[in-house]
């Protein structure tokens, strides 16, 4: 089982975005640390969960994932698979397909400081605009 973290840093509301990754398991960890662009927090943080998603498609198909992220929005999004808000429905249909060809796929959110990995991740592309 992995377990990933992902976050999202923005500065303005929208302004430019971060997104954090922090992926383990037993024996190794991986980060992902991204410059997306402009974008709501909110947005940016759907898009974190995305990200994460794809890398575990490429690097571990058969894997269970079990996600954490301080985003509650998303998180609920998520977990009870509706959101009122179009400009995030997108964002959840696609983690709702992604997260399908998963054995298990499970979503909790935790206190910002249970997520000081994959938040400083988000900080350090929001601050060096990496990519």
């Amino acid at each position: 089982m992995l377990k990933v973290y992902t976050d999202a840093a923005t500065k303005g509301y929208p302004g430019p975005s971060g997104i954090g990754v922090y992926i383990k398991n037993e024996t190794e960890s991986f980060t992902i640390s991204k410059f997306i662009g402009e974008f709501s927090n909110h947005e940016a943080e759907f898009i974190a969960v995305i990200e994460a998603l794809s890398y575990c498609q490429e690097f571990f198909p058969n894997e269970i994932l079990s996600f954490r992220s301080d985003s509650k929005l998303v998180v609920e999004t998520v977990e009870k698979q509706f959101v009122k808000n179009k400009v995030f429905k997108p964002y959840h249909e696609k983690i709702s397909k992604m997260s399908e060809v998963f054995p298990y796929f499970f979503i909790k959110w935790i206190p910002e400081k249970q997520n000081h990995h994959a938040d400083q991740l988000a900080r350090k592309a929001l601050i060096n605009r990496t990519t």
